[in-house]
Parts: C-alpha cells; structure tokens; sequence
C-alpha cells in the first residue's frame, strides 16, 4: 500500500497518496476554481508537480504576481511552438518586455512579415482551443541536451552544459519540449487572454495585467523605450554576450576585469554625451529633472552626472526633493489607509515651485529640511542663490511629471530616465526580468547601508512597484534622454552578496517562494568575488559598496 500523506487547503483536510499531482488535488476542492498555481508549503508549485510529503496547499489565479508570471512564461511557451509550426527552422528570440507584453525577433532565411505573424496568432488559438496539457517531467542530463538538440536549441545545450546536475526539468506540450526555467499553467486551454502585434522586425506578445486578467490592456507606443533595448542589444553583440552562458564563458576565460573596463567606458561615454547635450543648449536649460524606478543607480547617475557638467564649464547645484514633504499628517493615505510617501500630493508642489522660479530669476531663498524624526519641515537658515551657469538638478520618482515643476516652462527642463534595462537573456526563450535585478540590487543596498535583511526588502517590494507603475512608468516617454544604467557583468557580482541573503529566509517565512525563485535564478550564473577592478564611481558601487561618491 502506498503512503499517505495529509493536504490541507484551507479549513479542509485531504488524506491522499503519496505522488499524486497538485493539478489533482485541484480538481478534489471548490476552492481551486479558476486558479492556475499553487503555494504549497509556502513554495510555488505547478500543477504538474508531485506531492510527497504532508502540507498545506493555497491555489493562485493570475489576479496574484506568481500566477501572472505562470501564465506570462506558459504563453512564451505556446508561442514558441505555434512559431515553430508557421516558420518551419526559424529560431525566436525573445527580448525583453515592451510595453504591456514582451518583445521578440526571429532568426530565419526571409524576413518575417505581418502576414506571419497573424498566422502564428491563429496556430496559437488553436492550440488553445485544443487545450494540451503541459506535462512536467525529469530526465537525466544527457537526454535533456539530446531533445533540445534534435529541436535546434543549442543555447540551451551550452547553459546545461554548464550546471551540475544529473536530472533536468523538462515541460513537454505535444511534440515540443522547453524548459523556461519558470513554473507552467496546467494546459494551453488556460492561456485565453494574449494579443500578438507585428513591430518590425519582430513582435510584440501582449497579455493581461493582474488588476484585470481578462482584459488586454490598451497598446501604448514606447518608441524611445524600444530604442534604449535596440542600442543595448547591439552594444552586447559586440561583446558576443547575448545569454547567461556566454557570460559565465566570458569569466571562466579570464575575461571579468577587460568585461568591466568596457562596460564602465560605455557608460561614462553615454553620461558624457548627456552632459554635453545640456552644455550645448546651456543658456535654455536650468532644471535637470532624474526619475527612474527603484535601484536604478540614479543618485550615482547624477553625481557622475554632476562631474562631466563640470567638465564641460557648467556648476549644478542639487535640491533634495524629500525637504519638501509636507507634514506628515498632511500626507496623503493610500488604499490600504497607510502614508503614501510616493504621491505627488505628499510634496508640497507651491512652495517647491515658488522656490524654483524665485532662483531661477536668480532671487535667494531659505530652503527647508525636512526633520524625518518628527515628520516636520524645519527651518534652519540654509540659504540657496543660483547663478546662470548654475543647472539645478532634481533627482525624485516624480522628477519626469510636469506637474511637480508646473511654474516651470517645458522648454527650460532637460528630463532624464534612468533605468536597469537588462538585455541579457538566460536562453533565447528565458528573458531576464529587469525587475529581479533591480530587486537584487536593492536586497544587498538595503542590507548594507540601512540594516534590512532580504526579508524586510522582499515584503516591501509589492508597494515599491506598485508606485513605480503609478508614478513613473507612465511618464517614461516624455524624457529627454534615457540612460541604461545597468552593466553586463553584474549578475556574477550580485550572486555571492545575495545568495546568503536569501538563504536566510526560512520556510515559515511568507517572503520564502520569492527568495527560492531568486536562488534559482541566481543558480545560471558564476560568481565573482574579486571586485578590485570595478571602479569607485560605477554604478554598482552605490549597492555593493565601496562608492567614492559616498
């Protein structure tokens, strides 16, 4: 007789055998209707995977960030066999994410036209009228880089290649087997809601966001955007670095210091150009306005900023955003009833506008501090005069929004996006979420400098990009410019710094499925843990330590 093991799903208990599918258990209890993963154990689990052990089961729709990004990797996976059945011999590629979806090219004898691309969306209905299941299995090593051999995926050949396993997972959707190193809906008949757009040279495969999981947002344009990942996609062709495994090749040759040397003249050539952009139009320009999502490097941006203006004969003079909070019993509530920091609202916009046109008509102000302690603006008789070769820079997550800087004519702001637009990729399949490196960066940040274990970052990390949706990324396009701030190299910096980090997050811990998802990532990558060749002033230094802007 087979072992039993007890599930528990809410109030209800389940006796069951050893062995059987969470998918099955699914299909035992009202309470899985509609849902596509599960927390079993507070780890996130498909519904192809095998229960051995008592638990308790919570079932996820696509409302929650694991559901969403189950059926957001499950797509990719239909895609890429309905491609591979339109376009026989084409290899995708998947990019990065692009407005509501994510970006893809392929590589194929003739150009991929619009025709295509809709007969692609038409396989994949079908596909999804035809409801496949998505089987999960492990095979041994040798097998898994025979099949991808025999399907033409040699770049996930060379990344198995480099790990030190003895079995892989391997997800098998009727002829077509991939593994997208993230966790599948039970079947293609999940995946209703997508919208496939041709944008030359590629595509756009657009899906629903969690507030509405039914519904294709409205498409947006993101011209500037696209351009920022086209330049960083042809920079790492260059480099011949365009995966994980190319990367770790690249370190294991030796090549890490001569990697960052090029990497960091990148950068400083890019924020050279921006400074000599604003130099030129010197007479115009008085505000320089830095936005950005979180642990995108922008105060190091802006101090690195800073220098080549100097360079270039000009003498910025920066004002800290945060002096002009109101107080904090006047800060607006956010849904949940608790302080919205991140409002436009939560700065006093008159005083801050009255205070700008005052210097730049060349008046003296007192400007405040705010007293954080007390949650009160202070006045201390700091006093501020400006001269005109004097840009101010403003540096906050409203910095691209006209309305903090209304008073101020469009024509005498020069706005900068900063951003981490990753474009490396684990596979052609697997992209590399931007968000997860920024999240990486910050969890060793907050652990550094303000005493944050990874726990207190993770659970913080819902509110942060909830702001960012609202108070940033909606404004993007309106930059000026867009600087890139992130650096090939740094995910073999990160992996040592973060790894112990993460491990400290126990299994009782609501944070755990997200740091166990992040080690897994961190898994594709060597480490480096010799950082001497990374110069004080890189934009990594600001979260790793060891900045000489500190």
């Amino acid at each position: 007789m087979s072992k039993q093991i007890v599930v528990t799903v809410g109030e209800r208990t389940l006796e069951v055998p050893a062995g059987t599918l969470v998918g099955e258990v699914a299909a035992m209890v009202p309470e899985a209707e509609g849902t596509v993963v599960a927390r079993v154990n507070n780890d996130i689990f498909g519904y192809q995977f095998p229960l051995t052990e008592d638990c308790r089961i919570e079932f996820l729709d696509t409302s929650t960030e694991d559901g969403m990004r189950a059926y957001r990797a499950s797509l990719v996976f239909l895609f890429v066999r309905a491609a591979l059945e339109v376009i026989p011999g084409c290899t995708v590629h998947i990019k990065h994410a692009l407005n509501n979806g994510l970006y893809g090219e392929f590589d194929h004898s003739q150009p991929v036209i619009e025709k295509d691309i809709r007969a692609i969306e038409e396989r994949m209905r079908a596909l999804v009228a035809e409801d496949i299941p998505f089987t999960r299995r492990l095979v041994p090593m040798e097998e898994a880089k025979r099949i991808y051999a025999e399907q033409g995926f040699d770049d996930k050949v060379r990344l198995l290649e480099q790990q030190d396993e003895e079995e892989v997972v391997l997800y098998s959707f009727g002829w077509f087997h991939d593994s997208l190193r993230a966790i599948l809906v039970p079947s293609s008949g999940y995946l209703k809601y997508f919208k496939l757009r041709y944008y030359l040279p590629g595509f756009i495969l657009e899906y629903p966001r969690r507030a509405n999981p039914t519904q294709i947002p409205e498409y947006v344009e993101q011209g500037k955007l696209f351009n920022e990942f086209f330049k960083a996609e042809r920079w790492q062709d260059n480099l011949r670095i365009p995966d994980a495994a190319s990367l770790n090749d690249c370190i294991r040759r030796g090549g890490f210091g001569e990697l960052v040397q090029v990497s960091e003249a990148y950068h400083e050539n890019q924020i050279r150009d921006i400074a000599q952009q604003i130099a030129k139009d010197r007479d115009r320009l008085r505000l320089i306005l830095i936005a950005g999502p979180s642990s995108s490097g922008k105060t190091t941006f802006a101090k690195r900023l800073t220098v080549q203006l100097r360079v270039c004969g000009l003498e910025p003079v920066a004002i800290g955003l945060d002096d002009y909070f109101v107080d904090r019993h006047l800060t607006p509530l956010d849904e949940d009833g608790k302080p919205d920091f991140e409002a436009l609202e939560a700065i006093d916009l008159e005083l801050f506008n009255e205070h700008l046109t005052k210097l730049i008509q060349g008046e003296e102000v007192e400007v405040p501090t705010f007293h954080f302690p007390t949650g009160r603006r202070q006045w201390t008789g700091t006093k501020l005069k400006v001269r005109p070769d004097q840009p101010i820079i403003i540096e906050g997550i409203h910095g691209l929004n006209d309305q903090l800087t209304v008073s101020i004519p469009k024509g005498r702001k020069f706005r900068i996006y900063v951003s981490a637009l990753t474009n490396l990729n684990l596979d052609n399949h697997t992209r590399i979420s931007t968000t997860d490196v920024r999240l990486l960066r910050r969890i060793i940040r907050d652990n550094q400098f303000r005493g944050h274990d990874a726990k207190a970052t993770i659970e913080r990390w819902p509110s942060v990009t909830r702001g960012e949706r609202r108070h940033i990324f909606p404004f993007q396009e309106s930059a000026d410019v867009m600087f890139n701030s992130t650096l090939i190299y740094e995910l073999a910096v990160l992996k040592p710094l973060a790894t112990p980090l993460l491990k400290q997050i126990t299994p009782e811990d609501p944070q755990y499925s997200e740091a166990r998802r992040l080690l897994r990532f961190l898994d594709y990558f060597v480490e480096v843990d010799d950082w001497s060749v990374i110069p004080c002033n890189s934009i990594l230094q600001e979260f790793i330590g060891g900045s000489c802007f500190d």
